[in-house]
């Protein structure tokens, strides 16, 4: 079902999708988003890629970079972030030179309800996520307007305090865990770890989040990636636990004839002002709602719309206690996947 359907990108300072452009996905130069909350230079990479706009690269040289490779990362979201100085008297009131640790979020939410949406064992695989990948990560995806996000001092993989790099043999900015000289030292100063893993699991900790200030007018390289989300066959891959997302786009209980669009946001904000400074969109349309060139057939962008708050899922649990054992089955000690093949859950 999956060959249904055909990718699109885009991204923006705000959730107005008329703020957006697209996203030229796995070429290395970066889309510069420029908001009034901040300054942001973005690359998209998926591995396998064959979606809008025509004539993408099917992958990047940042797949075959370590520890990408080893990893087989599957894709990767990551900028170049220089938060602004808010004008508002407001915003200016909490005392910092900069957005807390505990404040910059980065995750998914949702303009409608989705709890008669979620397929079987989505609670399995919130708790897989929660356990083993970002712990840090927090939400209610029943609520009416669903969410889940998590602090970005945890839930980036990688976190440089400067500028970066930016390396066309590996896809464009390039960051490694650490920063430049005063970035290192402003690092040390609050005992962040060295390591990528070692800062994410200090993070998650509410003092070291609370001394943290991303501060204003200063650049940070930040990089999500990982191997769970297969776009080519749309489908979530987590230790133990396979969730073929595409079956609950095209049919089980769902009004397939007008769901023409779906789509998975990325925000980065600031939970205390709700103020956004990146939102990125990934949208699956049906290849018939899209012209040879490109762009959108008349009236697509309309069916997307009333697509994205219409139609009712079959829902269930699987046995969560047997998916979770064999999980853990496959994860080493410190919840690092075992060199096996996952598990299928469906």
């Amino acid at each position: 079902m999956a060959d249904k359907y055909i990718v699109r990108i885009t991204a923006g300072p705000s959730y107005d999708e008329a703020t957006h452009a697209e996203v030229r996905v796995n070429r290395p130069e970066p889309l510069h988003v420029n908001g009034d909350a901040a300054d942001i230079a973005l690359n998209v990479r998926i591995q396998n890629y064959q979606g809008l706009p025509r004539g993408s690269p099917s992958t990047s040289g940042y797949f075959a970079a370590e520890p990408h490779a080893y990893n087989q990362d599957q894709y990767s979201i990551s900028f170049r972030f220089t938060p602004r100085r808010p004008a508002t008297a407001a915003a200016q009131e909490t005392g910092r030179d900069g957005i807390s640790g505990a404040d910059l979020q980065f995750g998914n939410d949702f303009d409608r309800p989705i709890r008669d949406r979620l397929p079987p064992g989505f609670n399995t695989a919130m708790n897989i996520v929660r356990w083993w990948i970002d712990p840090g990560l927090d939400g209610d995806a029943y609520a009416d307007l669903p969410y889940l996000y998590g602090p970005a001092l945890s839930s980036f993989n990688v976190l440089h305090v400067g500028p970066g790099e930016y390396d066309e043999g590996r896809g464009g900015l390039w960051f490694d865990e650490g920063g430049d000289e005063q970035g290192l030292e402003a690092r040390g100063a609050l005992g962040m770890p060295a390591d990528g893993k070692a800062r994410m699991k200090w993070a998650l900790r509410d003092d070291s989040k609370e001394k943290w200030v991303f501060a204003y007018g200063q650049t940070y390289g930040l990089d999500f990636f990982n191997p769970y989300l297969d776009f080519a066959n749309l489908a979530l891959k987590l230790p133990g636990f396979h969730l073929p997302i595409i079956k609950y786009l095209d049919g089980h209980g769902l009004r397939a004839t007008r769901r023409r669009s779906h789509q998975l946001r990325y925000v980065l904000r600031n939970r205390e002002t709700s103020e956004v400074y990146l939102v990125v969109v990934i949208k699956l349309y049906l290849k018939d709602d899209v012209n040879e060139d490109g762009t959108l057939k008349q009236g697509a962008v309309e069916r997307a719309a009333e697509a994205a708050g219409d139609g009712e899922a079959e829902r269930g649990e699987k046995d969560e206690t047997q998916v979770l054992r064999e999980a853990s089955e496959k994860l080493g000690p410190t919840g690092e996947e075992a060199e096996t093949s996952l598990g299928d859950v469906d």
